[in-house]
């Protein structure tokens, strides 16, 4: 396996886990939560997340086929509508998450946070179809390289976000996050209908 192909699949996980937009939800989550249980929050929604899609990778295949009997392009449009939703939620309401005033830390961490905002439709999909592209193993460097960079990115997202309010940059950045997720999401529509079409030739 060539370089350029192990850093493709590096880079198409990065870009699907999306680092920025979780460098977003923790900065919105500083008014209510300590430094402390933002660390934990970040930690906890990561590992969370990496069990998921590990999981997903060695048998989400015949989870679906076999335990749900959900065809892999169902899964795919199905998601690209959820992205497509969450996308245009930052977008145009200038929010990815808002989090109920009673909600618990502890479940916090796992929905919204591990699932969707990180374990999410596209990610899940890629833990899937990846494997026959690139290799499991690389799979799995790849999804733990970029949960790797998107929890630092977290750990440090009170600093960056302060920076970004400062100047004025936050609600144009979602916005923008809000765009690329939308596409992604109808993205993946496409390609789950033109995988459905592929079955019927």
């Amino acid at each position: 396996m060539t370089v350029k192909v192990i850093l493709s699949c590096i880079a198409a996980l990065l870009a699907l886990v999306n680092p920025l937009q979780k460098i977003l939800i923790v900065t919105s989550l500083q008014e209510r939560f300590s430094p402390g249980e933002l660390r934990y929050i970040s930690l906890k929604s990561t590992v969370t997340a990496a069990v998921i899609l590990i999981f997903f990778l060695f048998l989400g295949e015949l989870t679906f086929n076999y335990v749900f009997r959900v065809e892999l392009y169902s899964f795919q449009i199905t998601c690209g509508a959820v992205l497509i939703y969450n996308g245009l939620s930052g977008l145009l309401k200038g929010f990815f998450l808002k989090v109920d005033e009673h909600i618990k830390l502890a479940d916090l961490t796992t929905v919204p946070i591990a699932i969707p905002m990180i374990a999410g439709p596209a990610t899940i999909t890629a833990a899937v179809t990846f494997p026959m592209q690139y290799g499991r193993e690389m799979t799995i460097i790849a999804i733990l390289f970029a949960l790797a960079i998107n929890l630092m990115c977290m750990l440090q997202a009170r600093r960056i976000g302060n920076v970004l309010i400062k100047y004025n940059f936050m609600n144009p950045l979602i916005r923008i996050i809000g765009l690329i997720v939308a596409t992604i999401g109808l993205q993946m529509i496409f390609d789950g209908i033109s995988l459905f079409v592929r079955t019927l030739v």
